[in-house]
Parts: structure tokens; C-alpha cells; sequence
């Protein structure tokens, strides 16, 4: 009978090797439970998580709000398929359009790679074949959301990929323009880049954005897979601009560590999609909409947009004052809300992120120079001023070791 044990952690780390595919090389450490912002690994150490699950646990880790729901849930019903209505799914579709204040119909699917995806298929219905996407650009790692990725690291093993797509410099306003015509179906972009180092735009890049596909007819198509529900201090990052796309796709957050993706089509964009063109058997199951309603109303109820502006702000400040006093190593920080990219100088990520491990923190090396932050929207400012003290002893074990 199959079961959970505990097993030395050496042997564990082998005998995953043995049958876990090899595609995300080895992990660093096993982390075996977690409560609030904090995780524990296998031998007892005990991390603030900076990361949370990329982006992913943004209520940190066993939260009640979701644990009731998901157990309520699951003991009534755990799953219908789409060929019934569930409650959840509908509450769920109706809270998100809500949040975004317009007319809006959403397709629910189980990772953002499904809902780029979606929304790939949705530009397809406009009756145009070709697609902008940017330089440095993530939208995931299935065929159809790779093939609009911009980043030939990813791309090149895996193609021919799908035909049409061109990718501009990210932020340039100009190359846009150049790019986009009446044959663009879709514009497909992150108001901040997120795998290349939680990069952010020029002002007004969205604003021209939108300005330049209402000219030529095309979809703004806004990934907010990683930045929203939250992230940057509204419930999406577009808010911020004050820009309303045809398109957004979520992800990660939004069930707070539960598999989910939401393909949302703002006024004509979201019924382009016809019965029977689309589908996934368990996308918008009761389960996972029962955790991400939780989700929404924790985050409401406990102010944590409020509180990712400030505590986010809090940490971005202590980051740039450690580079202005010149601590060796840190050149820097970017973003907004609890979602920033440390800039480097002298060290690695790699470095960067084990000294930040040795030290008790969880981040992210994700470009060559630079480290990621993502944690749980539930952060303090004592865990906040916690890393930034031991910001400058990180980075000097990371120039060591580099």
C-alpha cells in the first residue's frame, strides 16, 4: 500500500532522481512543513520564505481561511467536470469580473501556461494569425505559450513552433509601433516582466499599448499570471495604469497553492469562444475555486493590498538604501509591492540565493543579475526589516563564494 514516510534526507534527494524527471535539476533542500511566512526543511532549519512558491502562496503557508474551505468543499463535492454547473466556479467568475469592474467572461483552466493558451486561441478567432510578444517575455512552457515566450533559451529545443509570432524590445514603444498592424491578432505582454528579473516598463508603456491596438484592431492580451491577484498592491497590475486590456490571463496566486489558471475576456474578447472550441476536464473544479474565494476574501478581509504596498515599499526602500551605501553586491532594486528584483554587482544569483538560504531566507537567483522576491502577501514589516538586516552579511557570503 502506498504511503508517506519519512526518510533520511539523502536518500530522499537519490531516490527522487531515480524516478522524477530531470527538469528542474536538483533542489536545493527538502522543505517538509511551513506556517505563516516561515517553512522548515527536512533537518529542522527554519526559512522566511521570500519566494513563496514563486508567487504562488500569497497567504503564506496553512492558512486556515483555505484550509476550512478546501475541507468543507472536498466533503460535499469534489468534482463535477464541465459538463455541470458547480457554485464555486460561478461565485469564483463572478467575484473576479467584479474586481476588474467590467462586463467580463472567464474561462477556467489549472496553471497560466493553460490560460495563455486560451488566449491564443481567442486572438485566433479574430480571424488574424500573427502575434506581438516581447523580448524576455514568460508566458509559459506548453507549445502554444512558448512559442510566444521571448527567450531563445527556452524556445530553440522545441521548435518549429507555432507560426506567426514576433517579438519586440520590452518597453519600447517605438519597435511596437513598427511591429503592430492590421494582420496582428494579439499583443501579448506582462506589465512587468517577471522571469527576467521583475523588469518594469517606461510609464505609459501599457497606455501606449492599448493606444496602438485600438488602431489596428488587435487584442491587448495582459499576462498577469505572476503580478496579479494582489502582487503589486492591486488585484491587478494594470490598475495601476489605469489601462483596461481585452485579455488578462491569471495563475498562480489566485488559490493560494492550489493549481488554477483564469482566462478572463474583457467585452467582445470573451465570447470569441464558441461550445466545443475549448475545454479541460478539471479546470474550475469546486475544489480549487472554493480555496481561491478564500483567497479573495482573506485578502480583503485582512487589508493584505494595503499591506503589500506598505510592506513592500518598506523592503524596496531598505534594499536601495543598502546599494547607496554601497554594500558590495547589491547595485539595486526594482518593482512594486511585494514583488521586486534585487539588482547585482559583483556576485551571482546562484551565490546570492544559497548565502540567502544559509542566512534563513528563501529567494530566487532568476537572471544573471538578478534575485527575485515574491513572498507571501501576509509578510510583516518585522520579517521585512528581519531580511534587511541580514542583507549585507548576505551579500558578502555571496561575493565569497562567488
Amino acid at each position: 500500500m502506498s504511503q508517506t514516510t519519512t526518510a533520511p534526507v539523502a536518500d530522499l534527494f537519490d531516490r527522487r532522481d531515480k524516478v522524477v524527471m530531470g527538469t528542474y535539476g536538483r533542489p536545493a533542500v527538502t522543505l517538509t512543513r511551513g506556517e505563516g511566512t516561515r517553512v522548515w526543511d527536512a533537518d529542522g532549519n527554519e526559512y522566511v520564505d521570500l519566494l513563496a512558491g514563486i508567487a504562488v502562496s500569497v497567504l503564506g503557508h496553512g492558512h486556515p481561511a483555505i484550509g476550512a474551505a478546501v475541507a468543507a468543499q472536498v466533503s460535499r463535492l469534489c468534482h463535477t467536470s464541465n459538463l455541470y454547473v458547480n457554485e464555486p466556479q460561478v461565485l469564483l467568475a463572478e467575484r473576479l469580473v467584479a474586481l476588474l469592474g467590467t462586463d467580463a467572461r472567464i474561462f477556467f483552466g489549472n496553471s497560466g501556461a493553460e490560460a495563455n493558451e486560451c488566449a491564443i486561441k481567442i486572438s485566433r478567432k479574430t480571424g488574424r494569425k500573427e502575434i506581438i510578444a516581447t523580448d524576455g517575455s514568460f508566458h509559459g512552457r506548453t507549445m502554444g505559450a512558448l512559442s510566444i515566450t521571448g527567450q531563445p533559451g527556452k524556445r530553440t529545443p522545441f521548435e518549429p513552433l507555432l507560426p506567426g509570432a514576433r517579438f519586440v524590445p520590452y518597453g519600447d514603444v517605438a519597435a511596437l509601433k513598427e511591429a503592430i498592424s492590421e494582420r496582428t491578432a494579439a499583443v501579448f505582454l506582462e506589465p512587468t516582466l517577471g522571469e527576467a528579473g521583475v523588469i518594469p516598463p517606461p510609464p505609459d508603456y501599457l497606455a501606449a499599448a492599448r493606444a496602438l491596438c485600438d488602431e489596428t484592431g488587435a487584442l491587448l492580451v495582459l499576462d498577469e499570471i505572476q503580478s496579479g491577484i494582489g502582487r503589486t498592491g492591486a488585484w491587478f497590475a494594470h490598475q495601476h495604469e489605469g489601462v483596461l486590456p481585452d485579455v488578462v490571463t491569471l495563475a498562480k496566486g489566485l488559490a493560494g497553492g492550489l493549481p488554477i489558471g483564469a482566462c478572463i475576456g474583457i467585452g467582445a474578447a470573451g465570447s470569441l469562444l464558441g461550445p466545443g472550441e475549448h475545454g479541460s476536464t478539471f479546470g474550475g473544479g469546486p475544489v480549487v475555486c472554493a480555496a481561491a474565494l478564500a483567497v479573495l476574501d482573506t485578502i480583503e478581509s485582512e487589508g493584505l493590498l494595503a499591506s503589500a504596498t506598505r510592506v513592500g515599499a518598506r523592503l524596496a526602500a531598505g534594499i536601495q538604501a543598502a546599494a547607496d551605501a554601497g554594500v558590495p553586491g547589491i547595485a539595486g532594486v526594482q518593482g512594486t509591492g511585494l514583488w521586486l528584483g534585487i539588482e547585482l554587482s559583483t556576485t551571482t544569483p546562484g551565490a546570492f540565493e544559497a548565502a540567502a538560504r544559509t542566512a534563513g531566507f528563501l529567494v530566487n537567483g532568476i537572471a544573471p543579475d538578478r534575485v527575485r522576491l515574491a513572498p507571501p502577501l501576509v509578510l510583516t514589516e518585522a520579517d521585512a526589516d528581519a531580511f534587511l538586516a541580514a542583507l549585507p552579511g548576505i551579500a558578502a557570503a555571496a561575493r565569497q563564494a562567488a
